[in-house]
């Protein structure tokens, strides 16, 4: 799976050079369901039904369920595309490590599954606690913080809700949510956020931290503390929660990584709110969910409203082979990122407004799914595609669920369905 990377790219010049090469390649080599796929779908301004979201969201599941290996996990420990060269050998198991995590929660948030969906369920989560850990093998690529803030992320998340036997799955979880944990602790930076690369000069403790990473893995450290009662230190979600916040922007955007002299170089920026559509969703999510008082409802609409006023910058650059290629330095793996949190962001809104936004979200989820069901925003290397699967997935469900629908979840209060506001997205 490709996260978010450093930079213009964060990439070995080798590795540039191959992509420049290769790109036409890769895509000229798709899967036959991918190209089925319009890569540049449109989603029209139209009420969408709960069936429609209904049947997408089983065809996602359907997928990840046919596609786990017998062991529970998800695609290999390798590179999966010749896209993706000049890594360390570690990143490709923690790209994988982290997508099978993606998965497994999503997995997790059915409260309605099938016997088979349980299976699967079962089988991702022993996995995941019994997996080897992967271990940094390089100076500059510590991609295994990745799959430790998503991994560390399902521990908790399953643990505080009751998706499994607390009697089989409880000790498991606990042990390798900690393991999780370790790993966070080790790598947290001296600026108090975590990234996936370093800078020199390379040492055990990070020099480097992005906002957006940091953000995904807040809330859980939050619950963990508070929900489960893991010694975590006070100052360790402390200096999670200031590195975040001292990355928000006076533009609403929240600032890719904390630079002495903060702000936007150029009217392309990344750090233009046109750049920073996911990194709002993420940090809104996150600072709202460790407390922070001035995210308020209105901030947290007031972003939801530039991720799709300006949602043409992700359709853009959707599916696009270079990292930082689109406009504002976007990514194609901005795409699915952005939604998942965008998702999130909207079930911290009172539940009557929920199903709006959702009619707003759901159309950008479904246009880009294959006719397998499943989906991905840049490479197809089988992480990059169980990862996007699962952020689909999720939104989908969430959607659902701010309907009170009974096929999936229906755990949640239930809102009020209004047609979508303007989606129309630029060709």
């Amino acid at each position: 799976m490709k996260f978010p990377t450093h930079g213009m790219g964060g990439r070995s010049p080798m590795g540039l050079a191959w992509l420049a090469f290769l790109g036409g390649l890769g895509l000229a080599a798709l899967p036959a369901q991918a190209q089925e796929a319009n890569e540049n779908p449109t989603a029209k301004e139209r009420f969408v039904p709960r069936e429609e979201v209904s049947v997408n969201l089983e065809r996602a599941i359907t997928y990840l369920v046919i596609e786990q290996n017998e062991d529970g996990s998800w695609g290999g420990h390798g590179p999966g595309s010749v896209l993706e060269d000049g890594f360390a050998l570690s990143t490709y198991e923690s790209w994988q490590l982290a997508a099978n995590a993606l998965a497994c929660g999503t997995l997790a948030d059915l409260d309605r599954r099938t016997p088979e969906q349980q299976v699967a369920l079962e089988k991702a989560v022993r996995y995941l606690c019994s997996v080897e850990l992967p271990k940094r093998d390089s100076d500059w690529d510590i991609d295994i913080v990745w799959s430790a803030v998503y991994g560390f992320s399902t521990c908790v998340e399953i643990l505080v809700g009751d998706a499994l036997p607390a009697d089989e799955f409880q000790t498991i979880l606990n042990r390798r949510g900690n393991e999780f944990l370790a790993v966070l602790l080790k790598h947290q930076a001296l600026s108090g956020g975590w990234a996936y690369y370093d800078d020199p000069p390379f040492a055990t403790t990070p020099t480097w931290a992005t906002s957006f990473t940091t953000a995904a893995v807040l809330p859980a450290l939050v619950d963990a503390k508070a929900k489960l009662g893991w010694q975590i230190e006070d100052r360790v979600i402390e200096r999670a929660v200031k590195y975040v916040e001292r990355c928000a922007l006076p533009n609403g955007a929240y600032a890719y990584d904390l630079r002495p002299n903060q702000g936007v170089r150029g009217i392309e920026d990344i750090n233009m709110v046109e750049g920073s559509l996911a990194r709002i969703q993420v940090c809104n999510w996150a600072l709202y969910r460790a407390g922070v008082k001035r995210i308020t409802y209105e901030r947290i609409r007031e972003g939801l409203n530039e991720f799709f006023r300006f949602h043409k910058f992700l359709d853009h650059v959707r599916t696009r082979p270079i990292p930082h290629e689109g406009f504002h330095q976007n990514a194609g793996y901005f795409y699915f990122f952005g939604h998942f949190y965008a998702a999130r962001a909207i079930e911290l809104l009172p539940a009557e407004e929920r199903a709006g936004w959702y009619q707003k979200l759901s159309p950008h989820l479904m246009k880009t799914q294959w006719a397998n069901g499943a989906a991905s925003d840049f490479m197809r290397a089988p992480y990059a595609v169980v990862a996007g699967t699962a952020f689909l997935a999720s939104g989908l469900s969430g959607d659902l669920q701010s309907r009170g629908v009974p096929p999936q979840n229906a755990s949640k209060t239930e809102g009020t369905e209004t047609p979508a506001e303007d989606v129309e997205t630029a060709k």
